[in-house]
């Protein structure tokens, strides 16, 4: 691939850019369970794309606080209306990882385009992104609400590629969850996984083009 073949970096927020450090800290506050913080992301992921399946859309916010319920639910707990505003709130707090500033600095540096795509609404993007301070460092972000269906359905990847008018071979996507990765492969996107977790990359899904455990390394393997 030839350097300048891609002009634009599409990231994935959550776990990808941003650290959820600070949400295993709130949810260890009422669970003696270090996996409880994976499990109620999980269920939020799976009901995300159910409604997809089914052609149904609700908010992800919506879908989270149902997830967050069903949580204490199954654990016994009540959970209060200050305590639900305490947890969600959190998601909009988290901070980024160290690699990410260097990392985003040098797309600048290079003409390189920096798009965030998220199954979070505009404005918990805006907020994740300005307390995060890395806002200053995208182009634009979008949303899946403009087209009513989460990641990874093709139809953002799609409506993110057309609205910045570029061609599917001058895009590359970011992202630590292979499922997202997969999503945009399937629509002709190269693809980069950053190793956030210890976990094996689902070798049933279309595997990515690049790999690192550093992000500012994995712009050097996309620009190179």
């Amino acid at each position: 691939m030839k350097k300048q073949s891609i002009k634009a970096v599409f990231f994935d927020m959550n776990e990808t850019l941003l650290n959820l450090d600070l949400l295993q800290e709130q949810f260890g506050k009422y669970f003696d369970n270090e996996y409880v913080l994976k499990y109620w992301f999980i269920n939020l992921l799976h009901s995300s794309t159910v409604m997809g399946i089914m052609n149904e859309y609700q908010n992800f916010g919506e879908l989270a606080k149902v997830a967050l319920e069903n949580l204490f639910f199954e654990n016994n707990k009540v959970l209060t209306e200050e305590v639900k505003t305490e947890l969600l709130g959190a998601f909009k707090k988290l901070p980024a990882y160290n690699d990410v500033l260097p990392a985003l600095v040098l797309l600048k540096e290079k003409g390189i385009r920096v798009i965030a795509i998220s199954n979070s609404s505009l404005e918990m993007m805006n907020e994740q992104l300005q307390n995060a301070k890395i806002k200053h460092l995208f182009n634009a972000y979008y949303s899946v609400d403009s087209v009513r269906k989460y990641k990874p359905f093709n139809d953002v990847y799609l409506k993110v590629a057309a609205e910045e008018k570029l061609q599917i071979s001058e895009i590359a996507m970011v992202a630590t969850h292979d499922w997202d990765l997969f999503g945009a492969k399937k629509v002709g996107f190269k693809t980069a996984y950053i190793q956030r977790k210890r976990k094996i990359y689902n070798p049933l899904y279309l595997q990515p083009d690049f790999s690192a455990f550093n992000l500012l390394e994995l712009m050097n393997l996309i620009l190179n």
